[in-house]
Order: structure tokens, then sequence, then C-alpha cells
């Protein structure tokens, strides 16, 4: 089949320590969903920026198109790890003004809903909890429609304990509960948990096809990371500034 009768989306996802690509494709211009993934998901660390590219030429290889064969680039914006959340963003800004292509930012938060979804079709609320280091998470609240995820709770950072519960039953999705255990207030009340519902580039497509058809699809050069945390660590000024204060 013609390339040009096809709907093709790239996605990338580099927010936890897996480098995880996958290009989705849709046999004709106005599928909802695709009929072939071709992904490539590897626990590489730190080393991610380094398997993403090469990832990336593969799937389109094994697919048998080329970039600019794609509709867009989505990539997990975040929140996550900083230094993943930049590569992920990066790659896609760099792949699609090569390309001529927009880029799609999908919350790594919302990718494990849907990565719930997809493992247990009868999910319909979501509280995803995501361990964000610094005895802190990540988490936001998501309810499916029928057709897309509403958010109920932004994506926010909190102690495990101060994370909200839901007020309808939810499956809970994320490491936290691994990470914190019954530290996790929320948890108690969860109809289920599914811990390895997690960020994964299969779930960045889902979401990014469904946004480029809603056209929220942007320029690369607007692409950005969702860091949720501004900061870890104070700069010398701050520190100088904060010693001055206390003397």
């Amino acid at each position: 089949m013609a390339a040009m009768n096809r709907t093709s989306l790239l996605a990338l996802d580099t927010s936890t320590e897996f480098c995880s690509v996958a290009l989705g494709v849709a046999p004709e211009r106005d599928a909802k969903t695709f009929a072939d993934l071709h992904i490539r998901h590897e626990k590489t660390g730190s080393v991610s920026s380094a398997r993403l590219l090469p990832a990336v030429a593969e799937v389109l290889a094994e697919a048998g198109i080329g970039l600019r064969d794609c509709v867009a680039i989505a990539f997990g914006a975040g929140p996550g790890s900083f230094t993943g959340l930049r590569t992920a963003t990066g790659a896609a800004q760099g792949l699609a003004f090569g390309a001529s292509l927009p880029v799609v930012p999908v919350s790594t938060l919302m990718a494990c809903a849907e990565a719930a979804r997809t493992r247990d079709s009868s999910v319909e609320r979501v509280l995803v909890a995501m361990d964000a280091r610094m005895d802190e998470a990540y988490w936001a609240i998501y309810a499916w429609d029928g057709d897309e995820w509403a958010t109920v709770s932004a994506p926010a950072l909190s102690s495990p304990a101060s994370i909200t519960t839901p007020d309808a039953p939810f499956t809970l999705a994320g490491n936290a509960y691994a990470a914190f255990g019954e530290r996790l207030s929320a948890a108690a009340h969860a109809r289920t948990i599914d811990g390895e519902a997690l960020p994964h580039a299969a779930a960045v497509a889902a979401l990014g096809l469904r946004a480029w058809r809603r056209g929220d699809a942007i320029a690369p050069a607007l692409a950005a990371p969702e860091y949720i945390r501004d900061k870890v660590a104070q700069t010398t000024a701050e520190r100088e500034a904060a010693r001055a204060e206390s003397t």
C-alpha cells in the first residue's frame, strides 16, 4: 500500500529508564486507531539518548516508510526524568524540523492511563501516580468518556500521603505504589492496582494520533518539557543568598 494512503505517526518517550519508540501505521488516512505498531522498548537507563535515534531508524525501516511519510511526531513531554524529558523533546524537535512535520506533546501521566485502559478495557477512572524521587510522586486523575480522556485533576507533585483519592471507583496506575507502599494512602481505596501501566511509546502514539486529529499538533519550535517540579537544586547564587539571610 502506498505510504500516501496511510496515517503513520512516530512516538518517542524517554521519561523513565526506558528508551521507548513506536511507529503507528493505519491503513487509511481517516483511521482512528493503528493497524500496526512497530516498537522498540528497552531499559537503557541513562543512555537513552544514544539508543533513541537508532531505534527510530529501525522502526521506520521495519515499516518500510520514511520519516516524511509520517503525519506528526508525538513525544512524552513529562513529567518524568529531567534528562529524559529533554532528550525526547530535543529529538522530536530535531526530527520534526528536518522532515517538516508538526509535533504532539503528550502527558506521560495520561500515557499511563492509556496503558491501563489498553490492558483492561473496563477501566474508566484512573489515578496515575509515578515515583518522582525526593519522597514525592507525580500524579493526576483521568476519566474515560468513551472517546477521550478527560482530566479530572491536573498533573501535580505531592507527598504520597497527600495525593487525592478519586470520588469514583478507580484504577491506580504507575509505579508509585511499588515505591511507597501503604504510604500512598489512596491505594487502599483503589478498585485495582496496575503497576505495569507505565509510560510507553505505544500509548504516546495512540494519544498522539487522537490529538493530531483534534488539531492539537504544534510547530517543533514550540515543543517544551512539562517538568512539574521546576527545580531539583538551588543555584550557587541562591545558596549564597539563603546563607546570608540566615546569618
